[in-house]
């Protein structure tokens, strides 16, 4: 049986576009001979559809396009992602299931038994779990179709209390196929690779997973499906962050051979390179999926604004990114030069808007209510909320996308002004350190200098008071993106992190920071995920807690 596996890129609720989709792969496969073409899960409306499950008129939609899918598979089957209604009165209204189509018609349904509701997702919320198992014969074969999260309990500390795929051994089969949506993140392609292929070993079976690619708003799906075979070793591994069509033979005696040469990778992309292509794919999409083209952001002559000018300017080209510089009296010499340098380098475009006489009106309006104190945080932040006025203006009257450039860092411990520097439409940096946004702006300047070497190595700094570093109200990002990424990513306790060495009073400085900054967090832009705890729709927290705070 010759079987294709799709790694597509969708849209949620695009059915017309999806279905099309679809529909030219199954007819490509079919003109390659293949029998089989395998979908994502989900495939026919996008994932995650979060509360868009909840319309009739949605479900209806999902129905209708795999009927014309359907329509599509003469002398060749399908295996698609789809919802469907649970016709058990018991539960909920959903399954999320996969349709076995052959011959113009849906010949078998398989549900979705593990539903995972931990970090980003929230799948029983819409969907009941399947109790019941059943394999597909089609070719000579015996399938065990699964969906994502059903192959996902064999890790130590398992989260669900059965294994489907236990009972669908039972049956006899002589190949596992699972459709997934997993998104990304920095470290999970390897922990993917090892539980895929405890699978296939466990059950002495070759095993296709195919996965998502495309961003959906804030969760990025980097593709990289995979083929094992009855030992668990690794076949293939189509590539990360672009879409693949790609074909194999399963022989009688359960060997697979790839149509194409297979040359698997020896090493594994770093972390910075992943995030690098994750980012760009997530820029990328969210505009093009939004009907949107152009991007705005304010460029200070900083790290942050410099990395995410750069990372637009390969999203969307760079006549597709507007960059404006926002001096103020306390913006130095260099900081313009080293904006102007990098304008320069990408060819993007660009304006400069002085913000001294915006500012000072500010505070000439507030004088009586001011009355003379002290300049403090409120004439800073004003500077910052006097820049977002500029840039949401253009984007306003231009019809551009601002960018926000907050990293994660800052994003923690709420080193960032409301309304100010923290706005925009999609977040690029928050869910990278700042550390690590150093590491990107290297791997941008891989090849040439692209970011100005002077952005790399002068001290960091937010430029709202005279010579001010963010050392100033900060610890050294080093420390201070460790303790965060122990706290955020690890879960860890301040005593736990005290106990690897760090400075008690400095950890609890820090975690108390994270925790009294929350409500500047709800109310930012969504920020495109990359590391395995993310802020955002992944991390819950109360707005008004005492714990660690």
């Amino acid at each position: 049986m010759k079987i294709a596996l799709a790694q597509l890129n969708y849209h949620i609720g695009n059915f017309d576009a999806n279905t099309a989709r679809i529909i030219n792969t199954i007819h490509k496969a079919k003109e390659n001979g293949a029998d089989l073409v395998v979908f994502s899960e989900l495939c026919i409306c996008g994932y995650p559809s979060r509360d868009f499950l909840e319309f009739k008129e949605f479900i209806g939609l999902c129905e209708q396009s795999a009927q014309k899918v359907a329509e599509a598979c003469s002398d060749i089957a399908c295996i698609i992602g789809i919802p469907t209604y649970n016709n058990k009165p018991e539960g909920k209204d959903l399954n999320n299931s996969a349709y076995f189509i052959a011959d113009g018609k849906v010949q078998s349904v398989v549900n979705k038994a593990l539903l995972p509701n931990y970090d980003v997702f929230d799948e029983y919320r819409y969907f009941e779990p399947e109790t019941e198992f059943h394999c597909i014969d089609y070719k000579g074969h015996r399938i065990a179709l699964t969906i994502c999260e059903d192959l996902w309990n064999t890790i130590e500390n398992p989260l669900y209390v059965t294994r489907p795929m236990d009972k669908l051994i039972e049956q006899n089969p002589d190949v596992m196929i699972n459709i997934a949506a997993s998104p990304f993140a920095y470290n999970h392609d390897e922990e993917r690779i090892a539980i895929l292929s405890d699978n296939a070993s466990r059950y002495k079976l070759p095993l296709f997973y195919v996965n998502h690619v495309g961003a959906h708003t804030e969760l990025i799906f980097d593709g990289g499906s995979l083929v094992f075979d009855n030992t668990g070793k690794l076949v293939d591994e189509l590539p990360y962050f672009e879409e693949k069509i790609a074909y194999y033979t399963l022989n009688s005696d359960a060997s697979v051979e790839p149509e194409q040469e297979v040359t698997l990778r020896t090493d594994r992309q770093s972390d910075i390179e992943q995030i690098y292509l994750g980012l760009k794919l997530g820029i990328k999409d969210y505009f093009t999926k939004s009907g949107f083209s152009r991007a705005i952001l304010g460029l200070s002559g900083g790290i942050d604004s410099a990395v995410v000018c750069a990372l637009a300017a390969e999203a969307l080209g760079p006549e597709n990114v507007m960059a404006v510089m926002l001096p103020s009296k306390f913006s130095t010499d260099h900081s313009l030069k080293d904006a102007q340098d990098l304008i320069d380098n990408l060819g993007c475009k660009s304006e400069k808007i002085a913000i001294k006489s915006i500012t000072e009106a500010f505070e000439a309006a507030l004088e009586p209510q001011f009355k003379g104190l002290p300049f403090n945080i409120a004439e800073e932040n004003i500077q910052a909320r006097s820049r977002a006025v500029l840039l949401m203006a253009m984007s306003n009257k231009f019809g551009y996308i601002l960018l926000n450039t907050s990293n994660k860092s800052e994003a923690a411990v709420g080193y960032g002004t409301l309304y100010g520097d923290m706005c925009g439409g999609i977040s690029v940096l928050g869910d990278v350190y700042k550390s690590q946004v150093f590491q990107l702006a290297r791997y941008i300047n891989r090849e040439r200098e692209i970011i100005p070497e002077n952005t790399i190595v002068k001290p960091p700094s937010a430029e709202l008071r005279p010579d001010q570093k963010d050392s100033d109200s900060l610890p050294d990002y080093d420390v201070l993106d460790k303790i965060l990424a122990e706290y955020i990513e690890h879960r860890c306790s301040s005593a736990e992190i005290v106990k690897m060495g760090y400075d008690e009073e400095l950890v609890r400085r820090v975690l108390r920071l994270v925790n009294i900054s929350e409500h500047k967090r709800y109310q930012t832009p969504p920020i495109l995920r990359v590391s395995p705890k993310a802020f955002g729709m992944g991390r819950r927290m109360p707005l008004v807690g005492k714990y660690l705070s």
